[in-house]
């Protein structure tokens, strides 16, 4: 059996780390993470229990395409999952520059490493060879409907700096197996959550800020809908695309969980009411702490995706309920209150 060795670039983020927390629990497979530990990557979301001699982690800019070109030389990856991104809406808005340079010049670097070091593959390594790309529904715009969902053939009409980086990336992509045939695969997800999500993103905002009795900001009127995603299913689904996928294809992943942003703080708030733990002093209810703030510039009302390609091709479903996955994630910010704090030290 060929031994998959596999690159994950952005391992140290929360899709990342959740992707490498998987493959470690894997047998007859060797692992590099390279990460640039900015804001976003944490080390301590990948449980030193986990690690073994197949584990290396290397902390370098997916940008110095030279650094990656000597890595994918020594490491001889047969996959490269390409993780490694800015995905804030917000801190795009606020600082597009550092969102241009890592999701398109970075991946334009890799790219450009993984096709030269594939051009010397021979036979059934070339063979199987594969560079999978992470990306967002976020490239697609928003929906004006509420029966209208994304699919593999939407045009592309991002509303962000940090939407339109990653439609960039997802077009070299594609560019780099026209012209040269490197045999690449895209995925487009929904909004994701669940355990070591980086505490700026909605759902870890709305319980930290709740179980420490300050305001849960929610933009304009919280009507804008989302599909939300458990993490743990985009990791399934992701290995199904690496190891079934058609190169080439892109395929979208969502799940199913569509609901607004206000209803979500609403049930979030409802979850916590029933927990046993005691509420902040002046507290009488979660559901005060609620507060509608200014919305954001360009905000995207709707993304929904319709996830038949990879069903009905690849034999993938989520197996996380909203309501199970919700609650998990609850309980485990609640009970990792010390991952959080190291994070945002």
């Amino acid at each position: 059996m060929l031994k998959k060795r596999v690159i994950v670039t952005g391992g140290a983020g929360f899709i990342g780390s959740a992707l490498v927390r998987k493959l470690l629990q894997e047998e007859n497979t060797s692992i590099m993470n390279i990460d640039n530990l900015t804001y976003a990557g944490n080390l301590n979301s990948i449980p030193t229990e986990l690690m073994n001699t197949n584990y290396q982690f290397i902390q370098q800019d997916i940008c110095d395409q030279d650094v990656m070109e000597n890595l994918m030389n020594s490491f001889k990856p047969n996959l490269i999952i390409h993780l490694a991104a800015e995905s804030h809406v917000d801190r795009s808005i606020d600082s597009p520059v550092n969102f241009l340079k890592t999701n398109i010049l970075g991946t334009f670097s890799l790219l450009e490493a993984s096709r030269k070091y594939w051009q010397n593959l021979k036979g059934i390594k070339a063979e199987n060879f594969r560079f999978l790309h992470i990306s967002t529904d976020e490239v697609f715009g928003d929906l004006e409907g509420k029966e209208d969902y994304f699919t593999e053939s939407n045009p592309y009409a991002p509303s962000s700096p940090y939407s339109a980086s990653k439609a960039s990336s997802d077009h070299l992509v594609r560019a780099w197996h026209r012209t040269y045939g490197l045999p690449i695969l895209i995925s487009n997800c929904s909004n994701n959550y669940g355990p070591y999500q980086f505490p700026e993103k909605l759902i870890p905002v709305i319980v930290l800020n709740a179980i420490s009795g300050l305001e849960i900001p929610i933009y304009g009127t919280g009507t804008q809908i989302r599909d939300w995603l458990f993490v743990d299913d985009h990791v399934r689904a992701l290995m199904k695309i690496a190891t079934k996928g058609s190169v080439g294809s892109s395929y979208i992943i969502g799940g199913g969980n569509e609901i607004s942003n206000i209803e979500l703080a609403n049930k979030v708030c409802e979850i916590l009411e029933n927990f046993e733990i005691n509420k902040p002093k002046g507290v009488v209810s979660y559901f005060n702490l609620i507060t509608h703030i200014d919305d954001r510039p360009g905000h995207d009302q709707r993304y929904a995706v319709d996830c038949t390609k990879i069903k009905e091709e690849l034999g993938w479903i989520p197996k996380e309920s909203f309501d199970t996955g919700l609650n998990k994630t609850i309980n485990w910010y609640i009970n990792n209150l010390s991952w959080v704090s190291k994070t945002l030290t």
